[in-house]
């Protein structure tokens, strides 16, 4: 029989992961805090809930996808919470990206209910997974994992299995503090050729083009011509999964020079108002401090 699946989190990400799944043909039970916003997926077959503790009745396997650890905490404690409704013998497969610290406790608490926690942050974007070319780390017990692998993949094709649990979120903030130091770098590259003479269009096009050009920076380096109208991965985000990556870079005894500075360069783009759009924005703050316009038209 066909596993019965909860989503809890159905934002940006997490609405479409939940898709993916419906597209499977795979039942799914979902919750999101702001029920009008996942309407498009109960249309889509998705049966939304009232609680998180009533997904964790009716599913098998629980996946999260929430915006940090209070969110977390939020959704998986109280009475209301997927932790009073978790199924023993369950699983919850986290997604967000909160401290390691935050999910091994939170994994502590679900054993206590007989079920396993697997930590599962994603590599990717809106962009990437749509195109069914998401990236999964996933720390916690490989028979844990392996009871849920047709799901992820399900989600997205790749799968590395990091080791013990909480070391996918120390991957995923070491990956996720390179997303925002490269765009700082192409943000860089592009003014200062602008700067010399060069058309915005054509050093975006160039810079691309050229050996540097990551995937990342080919999907979102075309946000410095335009901002999408709904952010990917908002500043208050990137800044979030920043200092958490300071956080585990202090404890560690890693230097992160450059993580510091692009957290700086956010901070001044929240200055300039410019919160709510993709951390891509940071561009703003270049091309400011450098006399050009910028690519949010305010």
């Amino acid at each position: 029989m066909t596993a019965t699946l909860g989503f809890v989190g159905l934002g940006v990400m997490g609405g479409r992961m939940a898709k993916r799944l419906l597209d499977a043909r795979h039942p799914v039970v979902g919750y999101n805090r702001t029920r009008a916003k996942a309407q498009w997926l109960a249309d889509a077959g998705l049966r939304l809930a009232a609680s998180p503790r009533e997904v964790a009745q009716a599913a098998d396997v629980v996946f999260t996808m929430v915006t940090d650890t209070a969110a977390l905490e939020a959704v998986t404690r109280g009475p209301d919470g997927i932790l009073a409704g978790l199924r023993r013998g369950g699983v919850l497969i986290e997604m967000s990206t909160v401290s390691p610290e935050a999910i091994r406790a939170l994994a502590a608490d679900a054993a206590a209910r007989g079920a396993e926690l697997l930590d599962a942050p994603v590599s990717g974007s809106p962009a990437t997974l749509e195109a069914g070319q998401l990236s999964f780390m996933v720390g916690g017990p490989e028979t844990a994992l392996e009871r849920v692998r047709p799901y992820l993949t399900a989600i997205g094709p790749t799968i590395t299995h990091v080791g013990a649990l909480g070391l996918a979120k120390a991957m995923k903030l070491a990956i996720n503090q390179g997303l925002a130091v490269q765009m700082l770098a192409f943000a860089e590259a592009v003014v200062l050729a602008e700067k010399a003479g060069v058309a915005r269009e054509r050093a975006v096009e160039a810079v691309l083009r050229s050996v540097v050009a990551s995937p990342m920076l080919k999907y979102r380096g075309p946000f410095v011509l335009g901002m999408p109208a709904e952010a990917w991965f908002d500043v208050g985000m990137m800044q979030k999964d920043l200092m958490l990556s300071l956080d585990l870079g202090r404890a560690a005894g890693v230097p992160l020079p450059t993580v510091s500075l692009t957290n700086e360069m956010l901070t001044a783009a929240r200055g300039l108002g410019l919160a709510g759009y993709d951390f891509a924005v940071v561009f703003d703050v270049v091309a400011r401090l450098a006399g050009l316009a910028p690519s949010v038209k305010r």
